[in-house]
């Protein structure tokens, strides 16, 4: 089977975990014998043309115009993707062409929609998040315009997967999608990915005292992920437990708001803010982290929790989204209740003041990712999605061209059905 695939980042051109998650699904797909192109957004640090492990991967740069805005810059790189998409189909040998398209969330959409138009393929599309859910509400034009096209893409695409039951629900209410166009497969991860990198040992030294113990948040720094959820926990988690240590690890626009909120409330010497942070540092703050928080307010699925349940960490997670499908309460984790800091610091207390507790929901968590969070049934999952389409697609195209013969035979036009979805 050939594969079409459109994501806008691809490692290391990383913006958030979509990145991470096409080249895990890409890699998986190869072992399940498909033949996967990629075509991403590149950079001219980048080969245009690679070949990952077995994946062919296309990357274009957008127009060196000056784009007036983000949408107009979405709009160019589409275009060039087209352009890209193009030459790769003139290439191809005589009788070959790809057998589905597979794009990923809102940015290529217009590229993905051309081109199951264009060459009458197949749409598949995930959704990993949607503009209403980020903002909790659409409130300017840019969000709605963006929220318009992520509706176009599950209307144009066969069959639409989301990472969590908390999605189906989120997608069946914004967008009207019906639930039996959905799949659901969840995300994954690599516990290999997360063994411990270069310099461990020395890690804990360079953000903590010996003595302290290690609370390590990663991620954007955005209002959504709840970062300013865990500054209002620190004050109580410090007042029962003075030696500890938070780390914030990312990126993001809210960075200056929480540096000066920390200072504000008299809390900044206990937290490092890291900035960006390489793998390798990632995995040695979580091998040496007591536990790990993800207090998000929005969380569609939560690979940062597989990521810190890989790596053996205890995790404690807001009870939203698809955080509450990965963690079971005092099982594999903790869940505290959304945007609650009091709620926050009890639980992170819980794990500080009972080390036995965490390593056995540690231990837990680590048997699960081994078998429900494995890149290798997810792309067999996926695998069955694809397989799904194309036999529907195929005999949709019987059925099409049968009717189209029977006015030639039968002297008259005759009423074709209606056909399901795309």
């Amino acid at each position: 089977m050939r594969i079409l695939m459109y994501s806008w980042e691809y490692p290391p051109k990383s913006v958030g975990g979509l990145a991470q998650h096409v080249y895990d699904l890409t890699l998986a797909l190869i072992k399940q014998k498909a033949e996967v192109h990629l075509i991403t957004c590149g950079d001219p640090s980048l080969p245009t043309e690679e070949e990952v492990k077995g994946v062919q991967i296309h990357r274009v740069n957008p127009y060196s115009l000056r784009a007036p805005d983000f949408r107009t810059w979405v709009l160019q790189l589409n275009l060039v993707m087209l352009e890209r998409t193009m030459g790769l189909v003139s290439n191809m040998a005589e009788g070959q062409t790809f057998d589905l398209v597979h794009n990923h969330d809102w940015l290529t959409a217009h590229a993905a929609r051309a081109v199951k138009h264009a060459l009458n393929l197949p749409l598949a599309a995930t959704i990993h998040a949607t503009e209403y859910g980020r903002n909790y509400g659409l409130h300017n034009d840019e969000q709605r315009y963006i929220s318009d096209v992520e509706w176009w893409l599950t209307y144009e695409a066969w069959r639409v997967i989301v990472c969590s039951h908390y999605m189906e629900e989120e997608l069946k209410r914004v967008f009207q999608l019906p639930r039996d166009k959905m799949r659901i497969i969840p995300n994954g991860v690599k516990p290999e990915n997360f063994a411990v990198g270069r310099g461990h040992r020395s890690i804990k030294n360079k953000y903590a005292h010996p003595d302290e113990k290690v609370v390590f948040f990663v991620g954007r720094l955005v209002h959504e992920k709840g970062v300013q959820i865990l500054l209002d926990a620190i004050p109580k988690v410090i007042y029962y437990h003075p030696k500890t240590k938070f780390v914030i690890a990312g990126k993001g626009p809210n960075q200056d708001y929480l540096k000066n909120k920390a200072r504000e409330i008299g809390i900044a010497h206990h937290i490092y803010f890291t900035g960006y942070i390489d793998d390798d540092t990632r995995n040695g703050l979580y091998r040496c982290a007591d536990v790990a928080v993800i207090p998000s307010l929005y969380e569609p699925f939560g690979i940062v929790a597989l990521e810190a349940m890989a790596a053996k960490t205890p995790v404690v997670v807001s009870d939203t989204g698809g955080l509450s499908e990965i963690i079971q309460h005092r099982v594999n984790g903790l869940k505290v209740y959304t945007g609650s800091a009091n709620s926050l610091a009890d639980n992170i207390l819980h794990v500080l003041c009972d080390p036995d507790f965490g390593r056995k929901i540690r231990d837990r968590a680590y048997e699960d990712v081994e078998k429900i969070y494995s890149w290798d049934k997810i792309a067999r999952d996926t695998m069955k999605v694809y397989r799904d389409v194309l036999a529907q697609h195929q005999a949709a195209r019987r059925t099409e061209q049968f009717w189209a013969a029977l006015p030639a035979a039968a002297g008259g036009a005759s009423p074709q059905p209606e056909q399901p979805y795309h």
